[in-house]
């Protein structure tokens, strides 16, 4: 199986300017996804998918070079993943008649994630034969414990308690949180459905929370800087 890994990082961003390459305990922030999907043993190819020259050229001091430049129609807020990853596979097979099998979508934002979740999710996608996979860890704030629409006196539990439960060691359920460090996808049922994930078609790959973190906000940085520490990742 071909499995193309593809890096979206554009330019623009709201929560942190520059967000793809703001440092990251002395980094770039995309350099820790590079340097996992490099040393990945199952990635066929690894494609940027960017507008920015800045973050180009960053990638190029990594070693990961390319031509292509994301036309701006699909670099804006408006634009969606499936836009990018099928710009991307278009660019690939004109200009280099490359055809992957699957897609594999690695975002900047997921720095802790590592090789050995690249690698477990995609053997996890080939043995479960299905046409998608995303990454899930197991949710800090259990269901059970959150209430929505507390402005009103209709205010409800996200999930409806279990009357026997009284610690979370008691629960029957696990609930997870789709984190955004991993998706794949067979390439001809992405062309024709545009989705990353899709009812009876998805399997999960769990990985644990502190690798699944997401940089939306400066906070989140210094959460990546602990949990790097506390994982001992390095690169």
């Amino acid at each position: 199986m071909k499995v193309l890994a593809i890096i979206p990082a554009r330019g623009g961003s709201k929560g942190i300017p520059k967000k793809n390459i703001v440092d990251l305990n002395g980094k770039p922030l995309i350099h820790y996804t590079i340097e996992a999907a490099k040393e990945s043993k199952l990635i066929d190819e690894i494609f940027l998918s960017s507008d920015d020259k800045e973050i180009i050229e960053v990638a190029k001091q990594l070693d990961l070079y390319t031509s292509y430049v994301r036309p701006d129609k699909f670099s804006g807020d408006t634009a969606t993943g499936a836009d990018v990853v099928i710009d991307a596979l278009d660019w690939l097979a004109k200009s280099r008649g490359y055809v992957p099998d699957a897609v594999l979508l690695l975002q900047p934002t997921s720095p802790l994630r590592v090789s050995a979740d690249i690698d477990g999710a995609i053997r996890q996608f080939e043995k479960d034969k299905k046409n998608t996979l995303v990454s899930v860890h197991e949710m800090i704030e259990h269901p059970y414990e959150c209430v929505c629409d507390i402005e009103s006196d209709k205010w409800h539990y996200l999930a409806e308690q279990e009357k026997t439960a009284t610690r979370r060691q008691d629960y029957k359920q696990s609930f997870y949180y789709i984190n955004g460090a991993i998706y794949i996808v067979n390439v001809d049922f992405f062309k024709n459905e545009k989705v990353f994930i899709k009812s009876k078609d998805t399997s999960f790959y769990v990985m644990s929370h502190e690798r699944g973190i997401d940089i939306d906000e400066y906070s989140d940085l210094k959460k990546a800087e602990f949990s790097m520490r506390a994982l001992n990742i390095e690169n």
